[in-house]
């Protein structure tokens, strides 16, 4: 009872001082987090601005990862009002919120989106399987002739393409990827590497025994240099290559929307289904086996101190925003059906706290 009184008192003090029209004011929204969604609140901000009494928000790119932890640092103007994410707030993060004071977290699911690989249009095309993902880029593989487990694995020594599979070039794997930091990273190691990794049966019985192994083993990322980590700015990885077509990058499909006439992407399949490219239509229903949701968290104890926070994220989530011919799927945000967008406008509406557990 003592902390929870401590915790209240020194919301009310952040909140009385971010009322007050001294130096604590703010009349800017601040927004940090993934830059997937970057792009999607840049385009909402600068609509925001330029349509209402309210200012245009800062958006600022830092990687989910180090959003999360910016934005759960604690309430006032010294910490932001919105974290962009590429996937879904973790209970950990919503623990350190918790602790933080940050008590009343706002969730808003936005759209989907797909995490492609691609490469220039000069490079020989690939068809990927997510075991061919995994034993190009996780860190240890199951040795050959066995099916993983404990016991059974070793430091991947695959170091070309052809050694993965021999309808690939021989070309040295050279793969730019996202940081751990960035939630394109959580996403593509859950969804490719893991899902690669439990196509062998020994790493599906080892889940069972042992999980922490499991997860080490089947989301670890190679780190002798194959994979390069080339930072937050997806645009970067773009022009990486652009420039060479040895390397593959991986990154959103908005960025892939973006620069067709200089790069192609690669089809991606899961298990024995028909390999996928990464379409509008084939990450909206699913069946593009790497894509994910994107959201937005907003600090309900912020609305009604910063002017318009509440309005910005319900304009995000609007019709006009993110509905299926909004500005932002014109970007390439994959929307939501009708019924999932309706319940997130609500919960902006009625500032839903978020609860995981």
């Amino acid at each position: 009872m003592r902390n929870f009184s401590s915790n209240v008192l020194a919301v009310a003090a952040v909140i009385c001082a971010m009322s007050s029209t001294g130096v604590f004011a703010q009349d800017q929204i601040r927004v940090v987090g993934s830059s997937t969604v970057f792009p999607f609140a840049t385009a909402a901000a600068e609509e925001f601005g330029n349509t209402t009494s309210f200012k245009t928000p800062i958006i600022e790119s830092t990687g989910t990862g180090g959003g999360m932890k910016l934005f759960c640092a604690g309430l006032g103007t010294s910490h932001p009002d919105i974290v962009n994410a590429s996937r879904r707030m973790k209970q950990s993060e919503l623990d350190m919120c918790r602790k933080n004071g940050v008590d009343g977290v706002v969730e808003v699911k936005i759209g989907f989106d797909g995490i492609v690989l691609a490469a220039s249009k000069n490079a020989e095309p690939m068809q990927f399987s997510l075991r061919d993902l995994y034993l190009a880029l996780a860190a240890q593989v199951p040795a050959p002739n066995t099916e993983g487990g404990l016991g059974n694995m070793i430091a991947n020594p695959y170091k070309t393409w052809n050694q993965i599979n021999p309808n690939f070039p021989n070309l040295e794997i050279q793969v730019l990827g996202p940081p751990p930091t960035s939630g394109t990273r959580d996403a593509f190691n859950e969804l490719a590497i893991e899902g690669g990794c439990k196509t062998f049966a020994g790493m599906k019985a080892l889940k069972k025994s042992d999980s922490n192994a499991y997860k080490t083993y089947c989301r670890g990322i190679r780190q002798d240099g194959l994979f390069v980590e080339a930072g937050e700015n997806d645009n970067l990885i773009v022009q990486k290559i652009q420039a060479d077509e040895r390397a593959v990058g991986i990154f959103g499909f908005s960025f892939l929307e973006q620069n067709t006439d200089v790069i192609q992407a690669f089809s991606v399949a899961e298990g024995n289904k028909a390999a996928q490219e990464p379409t509008f239509d084939a990450i909206s229903d699913g069946t593009y086996p790497i894509s994910r949701s994107l959201f937005i968290y907003g600090k309900k104890a912020h609305v009604g101190i910063v002017p318009g926070l509440q309005e910005f994220m319900a304009e995000i989530i609007g019709e006009n925003a993110a509905g299926d011919l909004g500005y932002l799927t014109d970007r390439g945000l994959i929307p939501l059906p009708d019924s999932e967008r309706i319940t997130f406008q609500d919960a902006v509406q009625n500032l839903t706290v978020l609860k995981l557990k």
